[in-house]
């Protein structure tokens, strides 16, 4: 059960309202999550260009992916759901694909490492070896790309911990608990 409403239409703050209109606008409805982060305009607006930046970040499969893989570790059912359908939707990634993912793979080698990488990150909380950034390099990514992924982590990380906390609806399909997957 959620712990705070999602925000309605005419009680969203003015400083959020913009934002909120975008997704809204593109995505074709609003998420609950988003409607539940926009009453803090500071957190919610700041959350945005965020992701916008790191949209352009690496590719969409391997963004996609390194979601699934940092949403597991840390239990957020609402992006699990919510990654899981864009991954299938818009980074067509097929379904076993998906699974890998959350269980911090893929099949295609490059992607593997960044996804291996990321739920390093996430584990030891930074503290990855010499070993960990030696593959990931190893596998072609540059400094610049290490860093993104460790961006990705960190915006992934933010909305599972809002939406851990917060608990708002799922507007998206449910999906197995990785102990059953």
């Amino acid at each position: 059960m959620p712990r705070t409403a999602a925000l309605k239409p005419e009680r969203v703050p003015a400083d959020s309202k913009p934002t909120l209109d975008m997704f809204t606008k593109n995505i074709g409805f609003t998420p609950n999550m988003m409607s539940t982060f926009a009453a803090s305009p500071i957190a919610f607006n700041s959350w945005a260009t965020l992701l916008g930046s790191l949209s352009k970040a690496l590719d969409v499969k391997t963004r996609d992916s390194i979601g699934l893989a940092v949403s597991e570790v840390n239990g957020c059912d609402y992006c699990l759901t919510v990654h899981s359908f864009t991954a299938e939707h818009m980074a067509k990634l097929p379904a076993n694909e998906i699974i890998l993912a959350r269980m911090g793979h893929a099949s295609d080698p490059k992607r593997d490492a960044a996804i291996q990488f990321a739920r390093k990150v996430i584990v030891t909380r930074g503290k990855v070896s010499d070993a960990d950034l030696k593959a990931v390099r190893d596998a072609g990514y540059t400094d610049a790309n290490v860093m993104e992924i460790v961006a990705l982590v960190a915006m992934y990380s933010l909305t599972n911990f809002f939406n851990n906390v917060f608990d708002p609806e799922r507007d998206f399909p449910d999906v197995a608990p990785a102990g059953s997957i």
